[in-house]
């Protein structure tokens, strides 16, 4: 009766099949939207990416058949982790636009202080940014921006190989720069709301000076607070067309940091 003789260069070939693929996968939904908040556990986010690795190892080449302890391992965990963390963080920016966005309008309506506990990032964030986070989080997942991921991460095998050369120089200095858009993105989706709200306060400073009596601070508050609830509300049957622009661009900017369609 033959015997099955495995050598250790076929286990370790088989072992760096799904690892080298798993350090990438594992990286990405750490730092991606929806599957990398803190709402979601560990083991879950675990099962996750063994999963897809099992998925996607063989559809990848053949793994590097480099020793485990080696130097290049080292360096090519680091490159790994470094690509996943870089694409998750690049879809984490677009959806923290519409948090800046709340934060900016909170502090116009006089609402800053009113902040909880934001549960998927760990931080304190205003009412109005939480709101427009659930509300972006479920138009996420509504047009499938998870299968998009998915589909994302399987397209950098492509462009960044496990073997091959990881992020440049360029495509982190982009990453750096993707501050500026998050900054300009959230100003102008709140602009409307700001030009109304400053037309009220300029009514408020104008009966300030008409009717010096009249406490204009006792009374402005709660009419630029109602005022603005209600400019929210009719800003939402614009969001969604607003919502699917802001993460168009946020693909855009991917495609050119990364090359990844």
């Amino acid at each position: 009766m033959n015997e099955l003789v495995i050598s250790d260069a076929q286990l370790s070939a088989f072992i760096g099949q799904y690892l080298w693929p798993l350090i990438r996968i594992s990286a990405f939904f750490l730092a991606v939207p929806v599957i990398g908040a803190r709402t979601v556990p560990a083991r879950l986010r675990i099962v996750l990416a063994v999963f897809t690795a099992m998925l996607l190892a063989p559809l990848l080449p053949e793994p590097p058949g480099i020793s485990f302890l080696s130097v290049e391992a080292m360096a090519l965990v680091v490159k790994e982790v470094v690509i996943g963390l870089a694409l998750g963080f690049i879809m984490q920016v677009v959806l923290h636009v519409f948090v800046l966005s709340g934060q900016m309008i909170a502090m116009k309506m006089g609402l800053g202080f009113a902040s909880m506990n934001d549960p998927a990032n760990g931080v304190s964030v205003t009412v109005l940014s939480q709101f427009y986070l659930l509300l972006t989080t479920l138009l996420f997942l509504a047009v499938n921006g998870h299968i998009a991921m998915i589909e994302l991460l399987v397209q950098s095998y492509a462009v960044f190989p496990l073997m091959g050369e990881g992020l440049g120089a360029e495509a982190f200095g982009g990453i750096a720069n993707l501050g500026t858009w998050l900054f300009s993105a959230a100003l102008l989706a709140t602009l409307p709301l700001f030009t109304s709200v400053m037309v009220v306060n300029m009514s408020f400073g104008v009966m300030s000076r008409s009717a010096p009596q009249m406490n204009v601070f006792t009374v402005g508050f709660p009419i630029t607070l109602i005022f603005g609830l209600l400019l929210m509300w009719f800003s939402l049957s614009n969001f969604l067309p607003l919502f699917e622009l802001l993460l168009a661009e946020g693909f855009v900017h991917l495609t050119e940091l990364t090359g990844v369609q």
